[in-house]
């Protein structure tokens, strides 16, 4: 146990450890440069931690490391249910059924393809290929540290799944704007969108709620609807991560049961965080706390997340990639593609029928 007389102390220090490469990442993320590629804290920490467990790991007490486990797998779960201080019922409905739908058919078919590309096509691992898939289909790093541990997976699984959500999510951050400017906006006929479909068409395919917020941003003139749409789109695919999970949970209970991993009924592994996120978001919905007090909520959830996701790293030795050569790239691109590609005809189509 974390916490017996015996490894009190440990796990303390551990967590404090992590806290404090947590703090420098989140410093470092709100350099101006860097907090202009809206790179959140998030991935700095885990490139932090990922950076001690190939350098300095063997340097610290071997205590310490209940400390660090605690925090990517408690602390996480803690984090995730605190997320939903982020979202209200009212904003989903704001955006009405166009931008649900589009996060719907965006999130299923993203994971889906993602997964089967992952596993059937590149041949990397089911978890490997489930945790690449969730990034990219729900809010990146994010959906990539709540899926975790539904999978039940090791630690270096979800590091390549952020570093794929890292290296395309950025790729959209700056092709997007380009697409508007030069296809999107002045052109006529399907080509054509209207700055509210390209707010929805935003929101539904861009990997980070950071990346969403930063494209149109980034677009000169570009309409407050776009932006708010964007947004509210987004974090429309956010909250369908519960659902996501709760289902996950299902079907792998379902196929231990046929596989014969498990021999006394289907013990359904449902993710009770996720359960307690939507409950979180349904609370806030009431607008009972004032918004500076979420404001704050949300500023130390941030670094609770930060905390998991480098603890995450220090848990990832690069020994643990070999073998997977390109496999992760080629499976991230493939989403990539019909995100980019495969999200604008789903806007068009879903925008123009409603």
């Amino acid at each position: 146990m974390a916490f017996s007389p015996e490894n009190r102390k440990g796990t303390i220090n551990g967590i404090l450890f992590v806290a404090i490469f947590a703090a420098a990442a989140t410093m470092i993320a709100d350099i101006g440069f860097i907090k202009a590629l809206g790179i959140s804290p998030l991935v700095i920490g885990i490139v932090m931690g990922i950076f001690y467990a190939n350098t300095l790991h063997n340097h610290i007490p071997k205590a310490w490391e209940t400390g660090i486990t605690f925090s990517a797998k408690k602390i996480l779960r803690f984090a995730i249910v605190f997320y939903g201080f982020r979202l209200t019922f009212q904003q989903i409905m704001d955006v009405g059924m166009e931008g649900f739908l589009v996060s719907l058919i965006m999130l299923s078919t993203t994971f889906f393809l993602g997964t089967w590309l992952g596993h059937k096509i590149f041949k990397m691992e089911e978890d490997t290929s489930m945790l690449t898939a969730a990034g990219a289909s729900v809010c990146g790093a994010a959906a990539v540290l709540a899926t975790e541990p539904v999978l039940k997976s090791e630690g270096y699984k979800a590091a390549i799944a952020v570093s794929m959500v890292v290296l395309f999510g950025t790729i959209s951050m700056f092709l997007y704007p380009v697409l508007y400017a030069s296809i999107i906006e002045p052109a006529t006929g399907f080509l054509h969108m209207t700055p509210s479909q390209f707010g929805i068409y935003v929101g539904g395919t861009i990997h980070e709620v950071a990346q969403v917020v930063a494209v149109p941003a980034s677009i000169p003139g570009a309409p407050v609807e776009m932006a708010n749409n964007a947004v509210i789109v987004k974090m429309t695919r956010v909250i369908m991560i519960a659902p996501m999970l709760i289902i996950l949970g299902i079907w792998l209970s379902i196929k231990a049961k046929k596989t014969g991993a498990q021999s006394d009924g289907v013990k359904l592994v449902i993710p009770w965080f996720a359960v307690y996120f939507i409950a979180m978001a349904g609370f806030n919905s009431l607008q009972i706390v004032p918004e500076n007090v979420v404001g704050v909520i949300n500023e130390i959830d941030t670094f609770l997340l930060t905390m998991a996701m480098t603890a995450l790293g220090m848990g990832t030795i690069f020994a643990k990639f070999k073998g997977l050569g390109l496999a992760p790239v080629y499976s991230a691109l493939g989403m990539f593609v019909w995100l980019v590609i495969g999200g604008f005809v789903v806007t068009k189509m879903v925008t123009g029928i409603i």
